[in-house]
């Protein structure tokens, strides 16, 4: 293949698909003649398979991953008047489900390399009122768990994890998932472990938890027409969903390590443009990253910003995205929070610089090389280093 020839995906799955494709037919064909299409036995099976997998006690199947936070603080105790603090630098989801429990966000800075919640700055946060932290697993990497539970002991602090974006990811020899009280997960079709549709789950280790969550997922109702939760929802993971999932599962580390490769290789042809401003998120999981997201930050020591940047790849058929623009508190619908341009400014930073390369487990490194080249080719054509070169 020619490299100018080369298209890369932001994200493929027909190739994740294809293969299992007989798999996924035989096993929406057995629900079909069995008819538990709700609450089948496919979702039990795949609750307890995903638990096992990430090292916990309980899996209860919900119906998108906002869900399975909102209904996890609830099953978790946390409501009106308690506060939650969680990073500013995450998506939206993450706050409308910490809204939806009743409690008040209050938001904290991220670390610049890592774009993880920064714990020093979430100390600095706690008040009276603080019940819990939501520490969000961005772009497949884990916050430290070793570095949570001190925080959180210390403080008498609820740990929540969002996992959204780190099924299966490892660090301090932790899944996550398993750091906390509960935690919540999405199977949005392009996630690590994505359904062919919208799923979530809530993890969690302790049996009270998971029977209060098991009804607020089914009306608030602990058996059929008997309701004892009052703010009980209809969100049930469906079952043709979950046996996508539990045939997708065994797959899934062999997925991740094929993730890791290639932001390893990402790694190390980008190494060559840091003097120029690109500089990869840092990674400090190691083989544990599940690498969602490869994200970069194009720093304002880059010679051709951002956007002229993502339009170069664009032309040379190179997908990429954004992950995200506009930081939550800054975000129009959440004004009534009362938070100001400048009050996270790491995070607001961030939300200018970075930029998600393309990443997929089928992805070749061939392709990979092909966008190292085309972020290369626009920073020595841009006419700011011309013009430097010339100088010289």
């Amino acid at each position: 293949m020619k490299q100018s020839a080369l298209t890369v995906p932001f994200v493929d799955l027909s190739w994740q698909h294809q293969p299992i494709q007989d798999d996924i037919q035989s096993a929406l064909t057995a629900i079909l003649n069995q008819g538990d299409f709700v609450m089948g036995q496919a979702v039990k099976q795949f609750e307890s398979a995903f638990a096992e997998a990430s090292g916990t006690q309980y899996g209860i199947g919900v119906g998108c991953g906002t869900d399975a936070i909102a209904l996890g603080l609830t099953a978790c105790g946390i409501g009106e008047g308690d506060e939650v603090l969680l990073p500013a630098n995450t998506f939206v989801a993450t706050l409308i489900g910490v809204l939806r429990s009743g409690a008040t966000p209050i938001f904290v800075d991220c670390d610049r390399e890592t774009a993880l919640i920064d714990l020093t700055a979430a100390e600095a946060a706690i008040t009276s009122r603080t019940r819990a932290i939501v520490p969000v697993h961005l772009y497949g990497q884990m916050v430290s768990p070793n570095e949570l539970k001190t925080l959180a002991t210390k403080h008498s602090l609820l740990i929540f994890e969002d996992a959204a974006q780190a099924h299966l990811a490892e660090r301090d020899g932790i899944r996550a998932g398993a750091i906390g009280t509960a935690a919540a997960f999405s199977f949005y079709p392009s996630k690590n472990l994505g359904a062919l549709g919208d799923g979530g789950m809530v993890l969690t280790q302790q049996a009270l938890v998971a029977q209060t969550l098991r009804s607020l997922r089914n009306y608030g109702a602990v058996r059929k027409y008997f309701h004892t939760e009052p703010g009980g929802t209809n969100s049930r993971l469906d079952t043709l969903q979950a046996a996508v999932l539990k045939i997708k599962l065994p797959l899934l580390l062999g997925w991740n390590q094929a993730r890791n490769r290639i932001a390893q290789h990402y790694d190390r042809q980008l190494f060559a443009l840091k003097e120029f401003g690109i500089s990869p998120i840092r990674n400090q999981s190691g083989t544990g990253h599940a690498y969602h997201l490869y994200v970069i930050r194009v720093t304002i020591d880059c010679p051709v910003d951002r956007t002229a940047l993502q339009l170069t790849l664009q032309q040379r058929q190179i997908q990429t995205g954004i992950h995200y623009p506009v930081p939550c508190h800054l975000q129009p619908a959440f004004q009534f929070l009362n938070y100001l341009p400048g009050s996270f400014p790491v995070s607001e930073t961030l939300s200018q610089e970075i930029l998600s390369l393309p990443m997929y487990p089928g992805m070749t490194l061939e392709q990979a090389d092909w966008v190292v080249s085309a972020i290369s080719d626009a920073i020595h054509q841009s006419p700011i280093l011309e013009k430097t070169a010339a100088l010289h």
